[in-house]
């Protein structure tokens, strides 16, 4: 079985945030990045157990720039068999879409995943862009998944439930929580990802649907009111008059 991985360079989740250029730019200076949580714990641990259980290749594929190496090599750690790197930027979940599923058209996946979205972006958008260009079925925030006889049977939450869908390979997931569990790569992973194949590969020309005005830092909590249980008329004056829907 060949498994296509896609994984995203995101800032740690201690980072602090500030923006630069005008708040044009999110400013990187002394950010750790590490693997996308969605695509680590959850996408590629469960391709590294139905690879370990069925055999097959585990490939990791990322758009970004030589920077994002290190965040790749990782994955590698993990387990993952070899890793592409698409030298583009990713600041457009249509443009990277199109980037993955050029390159994955002719190589014979016969399943790509990734995490339901990123913890930057929180977009949830290039597992089914890549779906579409492909002319795959896609399945996102999928909880459970196994794979038999070359149909995957595939478990995601619904609104009051679980929904179990099967589909026949190939196909394109989004993978959620309760997919797998975390892996840490150990010393033998570490070692072995130095080694392992990481190819470079040219952008190709692709469509870019949005573009950034302007980052805005949220305002952040503000001071609590309290209010005296003996007085709830207060506390149903101050709901029609400062409280807000956010």
């Amino acid at each position: 079985m060949k498994i296509l991985v896609c994984i995203s360079n995101v800032p740690d989740t201690t980072t602090k945030i500030s923006f630069t250029n005008d708040n044009t730019t999110f400013n990187t200076a002394g950010v750790q990045f590490v693997i996308n949580p969605f695509d680590e714990w959850y996408a590629l641990v469960r391709a590294l157990e139905l690879k370990e259980a069925q055999g097959g290749n585990v490939t990791i594929i990322h758009v970004g720039g030589v920077e994002s190496e290190p965040t790749i090599r990782k994955g590698l750690a993990i387990g993952a068999d070899d890793a592409v790197r698409i030298d583009g930027e990713p600041n457009d979940a249509f443009a990277v879409a199109e980037q993955i599923a050029g390159y994955a058209k002719d190589k014979g996946f016969d399943l790509i995943m990734a995490g339901k979205e990123t913890i930057n972006y929180n977009g949830s958008l290039v597992g089914a862009m890549v779906a579409e260009l492909m002319s795959l079925p896609f399945v996102s925030m999928a909880t459970k998944l196994e794979i038999a006889n070359n149909v995957a049977t595939i478990e995601h939450d619904i609104d009051g439930g679980t929904e179990v869908v099967e589909c026949a390979l190939p196909l394109v997931l989004s993978a959620n929580k309760g997919m797998a569990e975390a892996r840490i790569p150990n010393m033998r992973g570490i070692m072995a990802a130095r080694t392992k194949p990481l190819i470079q590969v040219s952008a190709a020309n692709a469509d870019k649907l949005t573009s950034i005005a302007a980052y805005e830092l949220t305002k952040g909590r503000t001071d609590c009111k309290y209010i005296d249980a003996s007085t709830p008329e207060k506390l149903i004056e101050l709901l029609h008059t400062e409280a807000k829907v956010i």
